[in-house]
């Protein structure tokens, strides 16, 4: 069995086109034209072109692109701010929020001609993006599933609660937690394929692999295939194997 998986893409549209570009040269080669490609999340904040990213995953779902898009925190922090700006985030730390320089929401409404949102009085910036955001982008991004199943593979943003079924997973742990996961080093029954938590590299543990490869912060968008449990990366080259 077979899925492509694309990680965090954080407002890059250019690096988006470039994965899917090189996932199409792989069902090329392979022959193979049916393998979903499961987005994993964070489509907007820091990046410079949030409202395209939206645009083309919505656009090409909607005329049946064989795409799965997974809600990462930052879809979920975007589309909470646009319902109300004062609701809390659970997953967000209380000094900090949406439109703070570190999380990037400034960046999400600036491509939607929200000009220096972080600078201005919070009332009139909340205003001034409910009328930017076209309804069809805001519905999009909050129908977003938060997991998806598929062979021995589990894709999800964040990752999971280790020793609690899937079915009852709780939604701020798929889209936000690290402690608790990430040093988990037992089998959960299936390889949690995941982003979130941004390295130089994709990496492969054994029991998950992180495709966060930091295009939030200038590195490189990571696409993957999987065949199985086995993995490999796609790049200009070719296929190269990623291994535990």
């Amino acid at each position: 069995m077979r899925s492509y998986a694309i990680g965090d893409i954080h407002g890059h549209l250019d690096l988006l086109l470039h994965a899917h570009d090189l996932i199409a040269e792989d069902r090329r080669q392979t022959g193979d034209h049916d393998a979903p490609v499961i987005h994993l999340g964070d489509y907007v904040d820091r990046g410079p072109e949030c409202r395209g990213v939206v645009d083309h995953l919505a656009t090409g779902t909607a005329r049946g692109e064989n795409w799965i898009t997974l809600k990462g925190n930052h879809d979920r922090m975007f589309t909470r701010f646009l319902r109300d700006p004062f609701e809390p985030e659970e997953g967000l730390r209380t000094e900090l929020s949406w439109l703070h320089p570190r999380i990037g929401g400034a960046a999400t409404l600036a491509s939607y001609g929200v000009r220096n949102a972080a600078d201005r009085p919070l009332t009139p910036v909340h205003q001034e993006a409910i009328e930017a955001v076209p309804q069809s982008h805001r519905a999009f991004l909050d129908a977003r599933p938060t997991w998806h199943q598929r062979g021995d593979c589990v894709f999800v943003h964040a990752g999971i609660r280790p020793g609690i079924p899937m079915q009852a997973q709780h939604e701020t742990d798929l889209v936000w937690i690290r402690s608790g996961f990430l040093e988990d080093m037992r089998d959960h029954g299936f390889l949690v394929v995941h982003g979130h938590t941004a390295l130089d590299r994709a990496t492969h543990y054994g029991n998950r692999l992180n495709i966060d490869s930091s295009a939030a912060y200038g590195g490189p968008l990571t696409a993957v295939v999987i065949e199985d449990r086995d993995v490999w990366l796609l790049t200009d080259r070719g296929r190269e194997p990623l291994q535990p």
